[in-house]
């Protein structure tokens, strides 16, 4: 009867462990860069990805931004979530924007290989400063410590963020009722060269 209890026991941990290594986000090599050019010159130097994929990834951060970057009713919250200087009116980045509505400004992209190889399926987000010198995607879900290098990171960190665009932009009591742009759960991370 003990013999029998112990294989019932090793089976059950044996399928926690199974359950448990099924619930594990896909990793997909990732990488951030500053600018597009960064991008096409790691391209040229035999890179994740080829300038092809540059291009597309940036002008989807590029879309992102405008559709789903944080907006703010002043330039002075924007600066105190993204740091002095990362923020510019919505009129100046987005073509029929508000001058009464500010953004930060796009500090740079991730670009992630969905379909592992060169030249994969390539999905991006948008990079914004934080006022600490880091680095955050759209929804301030995720922290990062460069906008350069590469990382493994979950595929759903490319998932599209919520749309801003034509919503009232956040105050600072919003701000403050969330402890901070993007502080309801953020992960964080690092790139390497």
């Amino acid at each position: 009867m003990r013999k029998r209890s112990r294989t019932v026991a090793l089976a059950i941990v044996g399928a926690a462990s199974f359950s448990l290594a099924g619930c594990r986000e896909e990793q997909v090599d990732a990488q951030a860069f500053p600018d597009l050019e960064s991008c096409r010159s790691a391209a040229l130097t035999g890179g994740m990805f080829s300038a092809r994929d540059c291009d597309a990834a940036f002008a989807e951060a590029e879309t992102l931004h405008v559709e789903s970057a944080p907006r703010y009713d002043s330039l002075q919250v924007c600066e105190e979530q993204h740091g002095e200087g990362a923020c510019g009116s919505e009129a100046q980045q987005v073509q029929g924007g508000s001058g009464g509505i500010f953004m930060p400004l796009l500090a740079g992209y991730l670009i992630g290989n969905m379909l592992g190889g060169r030249s994969g399926l390539a999905a991006s987000q948008p990079l914004y400063r934080t006022p600490d010198g880091r680095f955050t995607n759209a929804t301030g879900a995720s922290t990062y410590s460069s906008n350069s290098g590469r990382a493994k990171l979950g595929a759903s960190m490319f998932s599209k963020p919520p749309t801003t665009a034509g919503k009232p932009p956040m105050s600072r009591a919003a701000v403050a009722s969330r402890g901070g742009f993007g502080r309801t759960g953020a992960a964080r991370g690092s790139f390497g060269g």
